[in-house]
């Protein structure tokens, strides 16, 4: 099925809403991303004829939209970037994610949108009213806090200063705000300092929360893609992959044990939510919506 026809349905329930951020319904404002980053898996979600770099939306989007929301229960939360960025750099014209932003706060639904983009502080006005009646949240993806490494691996993606600068916005705002860190790229990433930098930046910027795995996937037709970009970005990194983990999709950092360590213990410092139970808590405090119904 065209995900871009009219006749699709525009919202994807979501698998276990307790794992992903309280999330009961996802949708995807566009398709495509012109972010480019070397390790994304969502060049597996595309369908044959789809360009990954060609961003596209669908003309009835927040029509259909609307319909989708129709019946559901107040405070429903709507997830937004799960496999393609949100904020493109279109968003600023076409204004696609806005105005389903605009129509989520008119159902009272409640969203969590997922980004890499500092676009997304634009919309501060509309996460107000949303929070009024329904859970409102902006995660915000950072990989690394080398603006060198971040320009290698994300390369049409804003800095992670100008990441961060979104968020102090958002929080400002008193919006709730907070940081995801995946992947972790092994062999770039995957440092003690790295790891804890972001945690500490986060806090700086007024986040409640930090989110992170410590490896990445390398499934599908992303696999040869990242090792092709591998050899210009980080030349002689494939056969270290290779030797680290042969043909596995799942590639966990072999850090891993004191990465996590170092993150629990600094996330604890700083009064930072991290596990995924606490998150959803924080995102939706309260006890009489049960997620399991979903």
């Amino acid at each position: 099925m065209n995900p871009l026809a009219p006749s699709s349905p525009i919202l994807s329930p979501a698998r276990d809403p307790s794992r992903r951020f309280g999330i009961a319904f996802d949708v995807e404002p566009y398709r495509g991303c012109p972010f480019g980053c070397l390790y994304c898996e969502s060049h597996n979600a595309l369908v044959p004829g789809e360009s990954f770099g060609s961003v596209t939306s669908r003309p009835d989007a927040v029509a259909a939209f609307a319909a989708g929301l129709s019946g559901k229960a107040v405070g429903t939360i709507i997830g937004f970037g799960k496999y393609f960025e949100p904020y493109p750099g279109a968003e600023s014209e076409r204004k696609v994610t806005r105005r389903m932003l605009e129509t989520a706060a008119v159902a009272r639904a409640g969203v969590v949108v997922v980004t890499k983009s500092d676009l997304v502080a634009a919309d501060a006005d509309v996460f107000r009213t949303i929070r009024a009646n329904a859970p409102a949240a902006v995660v915000m993806t950072v990989t690394s806090v080398n603006e060198d490494v971040v320009r290698k691996l994300e390369p049409g993606c804003p800095s992670a200063a100008d990441r961060f600068k979104a968020l102090a916005k958002l929080a400002q705002e008193g919006i709730l705000t907070g940081v995801l860190i995946q992947p972790t790229v092994p062999f770039v990433t995957d440092t003690e300092d790295n790891i804890v930098q972001i945690v500490r930046k986060a806090k700086d910027a007024g986040c409640r929360f930090v989110i992170a795995s410590f490896g990445m996937n390398l499934s599908g037709v992303q696999r040869e893609r990242f090792f092709d970009l591998l050899d210009r970005e980080f030349p002689r990194l494939r056969n270290v992959y290779v030797d680290q983990y042969g043909s596995r999709w799942s590639c966990v950092s072999k850090f891993a044990p004191a990465l996590k360590k170092a993150f629990v213990f600094e996330c604890r410092k700083l009064k930072l939510k991290y596990g995924m139970k606490d998150v959803v808590r924080l995102i939706r405090p309260s006890s009489s919506v049960q997620l399991k119904l979903f």
